[in-house]
């Protein structure tokens, strides 16, 4: 079976868990046609497990930047169906990107390094990826005693109850992908 929405390197071949995402995104486009349309320029990149907490994983999708916005288009719909398919797991989509490290004497760049490259805009534009059908409203870094720290987000709170089960994924996604620690919540509402 062809592989038409894997998109890799020549020479490297597509994992188990890639072959099984790309099946049921053929499925998903030969069985629905209002999907069809949409889901024909995705690609993707790769896909990482996760394992999240209590035996649960969850599968990371990577898709090439440019084709973002095209999946973010109908990532809803496409991710009930393949968490429908992937009863076990949930899915999650983030753009594939790239971080370019600093210049230094040794390894100076004929040009300067754009900043969608940098290793900051990089790991925030992941936790935006991460939780996109919903926005972020506010971030605090808290620094403890021990010199360790843990990055607090606030998502809005008209998605509370649809992104309530997935917020602990959220955080397992993150601290695997950028090694940083982050606590997602809802902001309490204040009452005047």
């Amino acid at each position: 079976m062809a592989t038409t929405h894997i998109l890799k390197r020549e020479g490297i071949l597509p994992t188990e868990t890639e072959l099984l995402v790309d099946r049921a995104l053929q499925d998903l486009e030969s069985h629905s046609p209002e999907l069809k349309k949409d889901l024909r320029p995705i690609q993707i990149t790769a896909v990482k497990e996760v394992d999240v907490s209590a035996g649960r994983k969850a599968l990371v999708i990577f898709v090439p930047v440019p084709l973002l916005k095209a999946v973010h288009r109908v990532q809803q719909r496409v991710t009930r169906e393949l968490e429908k398919k992937f009863s076990d797991r949930q899915v999650l989509f983030v753009a594939q990107r790239r971080i370019i490290r600093k210049p230094a004497r040794i390894n100076r760049a004929k040009q300067p390094r754009p900043m969608s490259r940098t290793m900051a805009v990089v790991h925030d534009k992941i936790l935006d990826d991460l939780v996109y059908p919903t926005e972020i409203t506010g971030k605090r870094t808290r620094v403890k005693v021990d010199g360790s720290k843990v990055i607090k987000v606030f998502l809005d709170s008209k998605d509370a109850t649809s992104l309530e089960y997935k917020l602990d994924t959220f955080s397992a996604v993150y601290k695997r992908l950028t090694s940083k620690d982050v606590v997602f919540e809802f902001p309490a509402e204040q009452a005047f």
